[in-house]
């Protein structure tokens, strides 16, 4: 099975949406999300984790609010953001770390 690691250190970019099932901003967050992954397709892989079911990766990471957005590439932060986004401001910051 693959761990969060072995995703975070893989060659594709990683986006990481750090969120909790009580927090509407999050839930917002879902539906834009999926637009981001069908206009990115391959270029991007998103995954969700619930900060309450993996507080140990949360608190790695220094979660303090959610959502939190991180993108990640071999394992190390290229970006992170706090609280929800638009989609054209979410590819807009992410979009210079995928060339």
């Amino acid at each position: 099975m693959e761990t969060f690691n072995d995703i975070i250190t893989s060659d594709q970019p990683v986006l990481v949406d750090f969120f909790a099932t009580w927090c509407m901003p999050c839930k917002m967050m879902h539906s834009i999300l999926e637009e981001v992954k069908a206009a990115l397709g391959d270029k991007i892989r998103i995954i969700k984790v619930d900060v309450d079911k993996s507080g140990a990766t949360a608190s790695q990471f220094g979660i303090r609010s959610v959502p939190t957005l991180m993108l990640f590439r071999h394992g190390e932060v290229l970006w992170r953001s706090s609280g929800a986004m638009q989609k054209a401001d979410l590819l807009a910051s992410i979009d210079p770390f995928l060339k």
